[in-house]
């Protein structure tokens, strides 16, 4: 068993244009001040981390690392989700994620993909460098469209969609495995890894790449109705990464999984701040800590109701309450000593 790490906390959702959180220098002070311990930091703040510096730099990387440290905090991944949402982009997205790319490269989806390619592998670098174990992201795909699907899909679709999506992860896999640094794919709807069945065709076409694994958010599987328990049952080997994210599931006789294009406030699933939602977080932190899986508890602030002051606030006790210092002992175990073999015969009576 292992003790989970944390609290710590996603950056994304609250970096902005106004202090303190335009600057890294003042996002870890607010997130020292609140009681966390570490920080994921998102690779399209170019305010909190300049990635193509850091994949050429040991020096800015020594320096970017030290700063963190000197407010108590430590680095726990750096994520791509972005950038690894356009490693494999389905036509029909085109016009949309171009806003998460250069200008230089929309409207040429070749030169998108490349440009994610490239940037994630820099990132893959960045984290050797800044000696990290494991990398957030998204797998991108081209079959999402095609999960309910009307008209039925063509027989070898979903094969082939997977083959060009491991062709495209391969090379980044193995760049990271260069650096010692385990991919962390968040398993979630509109990706085509979007459930356990779909990580392991990723995983069979990639043939059981070591370092393809999984970011496990629990609340991407309440929206899918999916048993998160069990899910962390067959895949905890797999899981290197983790948010920390609650959501809820109220179907009604109007709307269910697929929320009926409503907005998130109104729809049957939506997420909520920790604590508000459905999520058994006492459960997943048993079940983490019973098998040994080292990551860091990282919330992930996404929620329609409660402000992001409040939940930012309130997260990282929340996580610490959680956390579960590991067993080093049974709590039965009074005998203890070494194996005496003559004292078991007796106890058998041989």
């Amino acid at each position: 068993m292992k003790t989970l790490k944390g609290p710590a906390v996603f950056l994304a959702q609250f970096a902005g244009s106004d202090a303190p959180f335009n600057s890294l220098d003042g996002m870890c002070k607010w997130a020292a001040d609140l009681g966390y311990k570490g920080i994921q930091i998102p690779t399209w703040e170019s305010s909190l981390i300049d990635v193509e510096k850091a994949a050429e730099s040991q020096t800015y990387c020594d320096e970017l690392k030290g700063k963190v440290n000197s407010y108590g905090l430590e680095i726990t991944e750096l994520s791509t989700h972005l950038q690894g949402q356009l490693v494999a982009v389905h036509p029909a997205y085109d016009t949309m994620f171009d806003g998460f790319a250069p200008k230089e490269v929309h409207n040429n989806p070749k030169a998108r993909t490349e440009w994610a390619i490239d940037f994630v592998k820099k990132s893959g670098t960045a984290s050797g460098r800044l000696g990290l174990k494991a990398h957030a992201t998204f797998s991108g795909g081209f079959l999402w469209h095609t999960v309910y699907p009307w008209p039925q899909r063509p027989k070898g679709l979903v094969d082939m969609g997977f083959e060009e999506l491991a062709k495209r992860w391969l090379p980044i896999l193995n760049h990271f495995d260069d650096h010692g640094v385990d991919v962390c794919y968040e398993i979630h709807p509109g990706e085509d890894i979007h459930d356990g069945v779909t990580f392991e065709r990723f995983l069979k076409a990639t043939g059981n790449h070591k370092r393809a694994n999984i970011l496990y958010d629990p609340s991407h599987y309440i929206l899918q109705q999916l048993d998160y328990l069990t899910f962390i049952d067959y895949y905890h080997e797999r899981i290197k990464a983790f948010h920390v994210k609650d959501a809820e599931f109220n179907p009604t006789g109007k709307q269910g999984v697929y929320g009926g294009y409503s907005d998130w406030a109104d729809r049957a699933g939506r997420f909520r701040s920790l604590g508000d939602g459905q999520v058994d977080f006492k459960s997943i932190f048993s079940k983490l800590t019973k098998y040994g899986v080292d990551v860091w508890a990282v919330m992930e602030w996404e929620c329609c109701i409660k402000s992001s002051e409040q939940g930012a606030i309130e997260g990282a006790p929340f996580i610490q309450s959680h956390i579960i210092e590991a067993a080093e002992r049974s709590f039965d175990d009074f005998a203890g000593g070494e194996v005496d073999k003559d004292y078991l015969k007796k106890v058998l009576g041989l």
